[in-house]
């Protein structure tokens, strides 16, 4: 048995971190499926960018729906929901496996709605609509615009995947905002089984800022700090996912109704520093209940290094955890304007990555 499948028995679904149409027509991403442990895909707009701007897969597609009269825009989707709408059929049996769970594609709303609830609430039910996939997860960044929206999605029983989530307290105005909309979704008469979500929660991003702020402080207090906020906020999350799912009256009332646990999702768990262990971000986040979606070099280091052998590395080390970020703001770390920070420029990443890929369409219209 591989370390995939020894993590995948251990409570952590693997989704890959990838999607394009030569991982869909080579046959690599059923193969990834069959011999590797792999359950999901997550997507986001710099995949879909790499995607279309790396290789000539779409560029006949392009050119068709250009002829057709579609703008760049309507080009984007129709490329980006048919490879989710495919890859969504080849998880069908994963899906039905797993009542859900699992076998799970992401699709984001366009990332320059992120600060505007009823046009991302808007795009989150024409992506649903258009994927037409019950195994679909439309993404919705956790801004303070986003929540509504998740919540309203949520209540029309659209699956989401809450992404760009960095700090505990967002992550628990997520968690409000997917019982409120299971509350509404409820009270429609809706099927509360059928609608699932998970939490995203960005990890390396984490250490990279809160590691460049502790070579600023200096001294070895502060050094020997650095690689471990990460972890220790993911887990931290970990404790509020236990708060509000395993302990509440208010979610055991929705799960007497057939309600899911909205799980969390561990994300950006490629290394940034080549000094930490390509693995870092997945042994240290093993627990039941968890998904940790993995770049494709991160997957086969997982594969060839991963050191699995204690266990659950999650719940035992929770008191732990919380230390070490309290320890971490005494040393001066201002860890509420680190993570305000991690999401404006989260963002703005995707929403560069947007651009680019609208413009790299408009070439090959015109090419």
């Amino acid at each position: 048995m591989s370390k995939l499948h020894e993590l995948s028995d251990l409570g952590v679904s693997i989704w890959l971190d990838d999607l394009s149409r030569g991982r869909l027509n080579s046959g690599n991403l059923e193969d990834l499926v069959h011999n590797h442990a792999v359950v999901g895909v997550t997507t986001n707009p710099s995949i879909f960018q790499a995607a279309i701007s790396g290789s000539d897969d779409y560029r006949e597609d392009v050119k068709r729906l250009a002829d057709e009269g579609k703008s760049a825009e309507e080009i984007i989707t129709e490329l980006t929901t048919d490879d989710v709408r495919r890859a969504c059929d080849l998880f069908t049996d994963i899906y039905s496996a797993t009542n859900g769970f699992d076998g799970r594609v992401s699709i984001e709303v366009d990332p320059r709605l992120a600060h505007n609830t009823v046009p991302t609430y808007e795009q989150a039910k024409q992506l649903w609509a258009k994927v037409d996939r019950p195994n679909a997860m439309i993404k919705i960044p956790a801004t303070k615009a986003g929540l509504p929206a998740i919540r309203d999605a949520i209540a029309d029983g659209i699956s989401v995947n809450v992404t760009l989530i960095f700090s505990v307290e967002r992550y628990e105005e997520v968690v409000d905002a997917y019982l409120s909309g299971l509350e509404q979704a409820q009270k429609k008469g809706l099927d509360l089984s059928q609608i699932h979500s998970v939490a995203s929660f960005f990890v390396s991003r984490v250490d990279t800022e809160v590691d460049a702020r502790l070579d600023k402080i200096g001294g070895q207090s502060a050094l020997n700090m650095r690689g471990k906020a990460g972890v220790a906020n993911a887990r931290n999350a970990y404790a509020a996912y236990i708060k509000h799912f395993e302990q509440s009256v208010r979610f055991r009332d929705l799960a007497d109704e057939g309600a899911n646990v909205q799980r969390p999702l561990w994300a950006s768990t490629g290394v940034k520093n080549p000094d930490y262990s390509p693995t870092m971000y997945v042994d240290q986040l093993v627990s039941s209940h968890v998904v940790n979606t993995m770049p494709e070099n991160t997957l086969w280091a997982t594969k060839d290094h991963s050191d699995l052998s204690g266990g659950d590395t999650i719940r035992p080390n929770l008191d732990s955890a919380k230390n070490t970020l309290e320890h971490i703001v005494l040393l001066g770390i201002d860890f509420d304007d680190v993570t305000r920070q991690l999401e404006d420029e989260g963002v703005e990443k995707f929403e560069v990555s947007w651009e680019d890929l609208i413009h790299t369409v408009q070439d090959a219209m015109n090419s």
